[in-house]
């Protein structure tokens, strides 16, 4: 079984999200059930909401979990095996409230001390015989990372974890608490190093990248050995290796990610690319094609380009005489299938030669100043041009 854990007590950051990604994908690739972990047991720093918020993230990515659990929800478990530990001269009762090793003859302290202890509501810790500075249950019954973590991979059947290294360095802890445990099977461990310079998950969403894009630059930023660059979740499986992961800490690159984004945009069924600017027409999709090869690469880039064609257009600008003319004539002329006889009607009607003609319709047609090639945008927008000449 494989896991991802992470504490409610702020937003994911990319770097837990490629450890989740890894998770998965090695799930899916043993065929193992992938197990979400919450690590909720500081409850005084756990923000509300947020557990629901991880699990929308995930399932954004299409990382289906097995089940999921809670820490918190294991107490009596930890608190369970903690008394065992206790009766089995394996760990002891301190009294030095302190996370360093015991400096006090706490030892005698025991499991019926341990009683005495918590009716009188007096303040203790219960650590290993064999190792005091391992705590197993901090103040008010609580257990320590280490013990909660170590007693969780061994009632779960964790066999592999992947991890920051950061987040290792209370693994040797585990092992030996496991072992006092009797749990003898064995746990593959893969450290990962950080990704530097990364900016926060939120803001990508923001800036308009899309899922698919992300993952596939995090997994290339994994393993940058990749039969292809641009690739989806399926493909994943197929191919990483964790053999391949590089030792140093990669840096994340936006630009990267940028041109990674717009390709994952053009892969797009044009229907479904327009959905995300709130329509459902493959014109629109082929619309926003059209702009990716505009030096746009998000779908806030998108946005910026396709949302102004469709407002109300003002009237009162540099060209705003000429709009309006072309803009009435419109409203009159008959529908055209391709630009250039669209645009021979608004001339001859009109009056207007080129120099002014182009400049204004693309104004009318565009809302915006920068000038776009109109035969070629017109294929996309004949069908709402009555909306966008208004």
């Amino acid at each position: 079984m494989v896991q991802f854990t992470i504490a409610p007590t702020a937003d994911m950051t990319i770097n837990s999200l490629r450890i989740a990604i890894l998770n998965y994908v090695v799930s899916q690739q043993k065929a193992k059930p992938f197990v979400v972990r919450i690590d909720d047991l500081e409850s005084e720093k756990n923000i509300e909401g947020k557990d629901s918020e991880i699990m929308q993230i995930l399932e954004k990515f299409a990382l289906k979990h097995h089940s999921v659990f809670h820490q918190s929800e294991h107490l009596n478990l930890y608190q369970t095996l903690a008394l065992r530990l206790l009766k089995e001269e394996k760990a002891f009762v301190c009294k030095c409230l302190i996370d360093s090793s015991c400096n006090n003859n706490c030892k005698e302290f025991s499991s019926k001390e341990h009683e005495a202890l918590k009716s009188a509501k007096e303040k203790f810790l219960i650590r290993l015989t064999e190792d005091s500075s391992v705590v197993i249950m901090q103040e008010e019954g609580k257990p320590s990372y280490a013990f909660a973590s170590a007693t969780d991979d061994m009632m779960s059947g964790i066999t592999m974890i992947i991890k920051e290294e950061q987040y290792l360095t209370d693994y040797p802890k585990q092992l030996q608490i496991q072992k006092l445990l009797a749990y003898e099977n064995s746990i593959d461990v893969i450290a990962i190093p950080s990704i530097s310079n990364v900016p926060s998950l939120l803001s990508l969403f923001e800036e308009g990248f899309i899922p698919d894009a992300i993952l596939n630059y995090l997994l290339l930023l994994t393993n940058p050995q990749t039969p292809q660059e641009i690739f989806t979740l399926p493909y994943a499986i197929e191919f990483l290796s964790l053999d391949d992961i590089p030792t140093s800490s990669p840096t994340f690159e936006l630009d990267k990610l940028r041109n990674i984004n717009r390709e994952h945009l053009k892969l797009m069924e044009d229907k479904q690319l327009s959905t995300l600017f709130g329509f459902a027409d493959a014109d629109i999709g082929q619309l926003a094609k059209f702009y990716l090869t505009k030096e746009c690469f998000s779908i806030k880039d998108l946005e910026a380009n396709i949302l102004p064609i469709f407002n109300p257009k003002d009237f009162s600008g540099k060209w705003g005489k000429e709009m309006k003319q072309l803009s009435e004539i419109i409203f009159q002329a008959p529908y055209f299938e391709t630009f250039e006889p669209f645009k021979a009607h608004l001339m001859a009607q009109s009056k207007l030669e080129d120099d002014t003609l182009l400049p204004a319709l693309n104004q009318l047609l565009t809302n915006n100043e920068e000038h776009v090639e109109l035969s070629e945008l017109y294929p996309f927008i004949k069908s709402y041009i009555l909306e966008v000449a208004s």
